[in-house]
């Protein structure tokens, strides 16, 4: 994963994914012949006040400030219970139980929190920033048979943080043996020279 072409990306396979993420919504208009989206409502249109989970990319459409047909509200991992639990000890959380895409989803919530937004912004910041810490600690220090216990309660993000520490250290592992940027002989040229030789000889 490229983490410098993280959130938005129209090829980025976490984006799309973040963007697939349920949001509660009510819709605000009776919207007419769609009533068998919700498999609970008898009547043909989904009538105004229902409620419905829907993808964050249609509700981000159809909640914006041209057609106001849903109301989001914001899932229950970034409400405010989760977001004490976050600001209280951030290193604890299985962020991956929360969501696969915690930070991208997040930033996909952000124009739908309404008054929450700068709460949300905040709190997605300073998660991370606590976290950060331990996870490249984690990438500098971790033994290869404990890799999968550090990174299970990691977001996706934070996985590709870990990897890109890993490698960062193993490169310079590998500088400071002077076993990197060795300049090697080609093969095309080893192979001319074999050539050069049995002519010769």
């Amino acid at each position: 994963m490229e983490i410098s072409s993280y959130f938005p990306n129209y090829f980025s396979i976490e984006d799309i994914l973040a963007s697939q993420e349920r949001v509660p919504c009510k819709y605000e208009v009776t919207v007419y012949g769609l009533g068998s989206l919700d498999p609970s409502n008898a009547s043909p249109n989904l009538e105004a006040g229902s409620r419905m989970e829907l993808p964050c990319w249609l509700a981000r459409e159809l909640c914006s400030s041209r057609r106001h047909i849903v109301s989001a509200q914001l899932p229950t991992s970034y409400k405010e219970k989760y977001r004490e639990i976050l600001r209280a000890d951030a290193n604890v959380v299985d962020l991956h139980k929360l969501g696969p895409h915690f930070y991208e989803f997040g930033r996909h919530l952000l124009p739908l929190s309404g008054p929450e937004g700068a709460d949300l912004h905040g709190l997605l910041i300073d998660t991370l920033r606590h976290r950060f810490r331990k996870v490249m600690d984690a990438s500098q220090n971790a033994m290869v048979e404990d890799v999968g216990g550090l990174t299970s309660k990691l977001d996706e993000m934070e996985k590709g943080l870990f990897k890109a520490g890993q490698k960062s250290f193993y490169d310079h592992q590998q500088w400071l043996r002077r076993q990197t940027h060795i300049l090697r002989t080609s093969a095309m040229v080893e192979q001319h020279n074999k050539r050069k030789f049995t002519e010769i000889s």
